[in-house]
């Protein structure tokens, strides 16, 4: 009886310096994959994602004056520095994308506060209107923090993946939404019609869809979405 005591009390003692140890933690720490997330889906299409006016004019810094991809277009992050965050380097090096603009990967780990200043100034010189305080700070954390080596999962638009295993994971994590098919969701194309961009399906999958309620897989193992683009690029186009 005696030992079970003893026991008792040393085990209720270990459990409250652990609770200590967790509480001394500050509560706002450790989870940014949220922000992280939403700054990815600022940088496919901020407009969509925070609802503020969709711009009507070219970016001031796109070079293509009048070209296939202006108007709001050109003020898409991805328009300039690509879905593979390589710009000039990547898969926009060539093509009615190309801009000779750099990517973004030069800018990874660097402070984010640092990066906020910049998409303030020129040439980025997004104003409140456009990009609040939160937004700025989700798209620097991104930047900074969010990034993926396109490089490792993913080789001129096809996945370093198992669609066998994507297939899996689609059907357990995605098909509720979209259909085993990928045809569920009629307001827009069929998913095997474009899939054939491993670098964009990639970032989408990782960040989610701009104003959608589609999740974030940012928290799971990368190789989990790389197999998801796997399977993707087998479903019908129509």
């Amino acid at each position: 009886m005696k030992r079970t005591t003893i026991f008792g009390r040393a085990f209720f003692i270990t459990a409250i310096m652990a609770v200590m140890q967790i509480s001394a933690v500050p509560a706002n720490s450790a989870e940014e994959a949220s922000s992280i997330a939403r700054g990815g889906r600022l940088y496919d299409k901020w407009f969509a994602e925070n609802k503020a006016a969709k711009p009507g004019d070219d970016h001031p810094a796109y070079p293509v004056k009048g070209g296939k991809y202006g108007k709001d277009a050109s003020w898409r992050c991805k328009e300039c520095h690509g879905w593979d965050y390589r710009g000039k380097d990547g898969a926009y090096a060539k093509g009615g994308h190309a801009t000779g603009i750099p990517g973004i990967t030069g800018a990874a780990g660097k402070d984010p506060k640092a990066i906020a200043d910049m998409l303030r100034a020129k040439p980025h010189g997004y104003t409140e209107e456009q990009l609040s305080a939160r937004d700025v700070s989700d798209l620097a954390l991104f930047v900074s923090k969010g990034q993926v080596d396109m490089t490792k999962y993913i080789d001129g638009g096809k996945p370093k993946g198992d669609a066998g295993k994507g297939e899996a994971h689609f059907n357990t994590l995605c098909a509720g939404c979209h259909g085993v098919d990928g045809k569920k969701i009629t307001t827009g194309p069929a998913l095997g019609s474009v899939a054939d961009n491993g670098y964009e399906m990639l970032h989408k999958l990782l960040n989610g869809q701009p104003a959608e309620a589609m999740p974030s897989l940012r928290t799971l193992d990368p190789q989990i979405a790389v197999d998801i683009v796997a399977h993707l690029q087998t479903l019908p186009k129509q």
